[in-house]
């Protein structure tokens, strides 16, 4: 027995064409509620609200004090744990789209906390590096950011933490967070 055709986002979405009545907000509420879906609850999007905001409140104190944004500030965090790397590795690992590493990578580049050498084994990427002045500054900037995050623990008491790092790192373990439907894995 042939299985029915999928339904597809464009099958259920009205033409263009044809008027649609804006839906109230309580029946859009509704709506929500009826699927059981709670955006409050809704975990991506609870940790994307925590990451900015931990995100947000570190940056207020390393660009008051040393003027770099939250991308430089990956840039260089990332360069100091790892030598000779290249954007699309910083991309990759960070998880920052290539153009804000490399918009990043320009303005440290161009105060000379980084500098770009040819990769060695393919001449179309570019390994980045930290300078002198890129490690001190580094230096300087790591003990605000190691304060901040024992701030952040202070909340948990220790089983808190633990858990909380052990689902961290299963969270973003290697592979899907979620098996692909199916059963098999989305990469094949």
């Amino acid at each position: 027995m042939a299985e029915p055709p999928a339904t597809t986002l464009l099958a259920i979405i009205p033409p263009a064409d044809r008027p649609v009545a804006a839906p109230t907000e309580a029946a859009a509420g509704m709506a929500a509620r009826s699927a059981g879906f709670d955006l409050e609850r809704f975990l991506p999007y609870r940790l994307n609200v925590l990451a900015s905001r931990v995100s947000r409140d570190l940056a207020r104190q390393y660009e008051q004090k040393f003027g770099i944004s939250i991308p430089e500030w990956r840039v260089l965090a990332h360069l100091a744990q790892n030598r000779d790397v290249s954007v699309r590795e910083i991309h990759e690992r960070v998880d920052m789209d290539k153009s804000k590493v490399s918009r990043a990578a320009a303005r440290l580049e161009s105060l000379a906390l980084i500098e770009k050498r040819e990769h060695v084994g393919d001449r179309r990427l570019v390994d980045l590096r930290l300078t002198a002045r890129g490690l001190a500054l580094f230096a300087e900037i790591a003990p605000l950011a190691l304060a901040f995050e024992a701030d952040l623990f202070a909340a948990l008491d220790a089983e808190e933490r633990r858990v909380f790092e052990r689902v961290m790192t299963k969270l973003l373990g290697e592979g899907p967070v979620v098996p692909a439907p199916g059963g098999s894995d989305a990469a094949g």
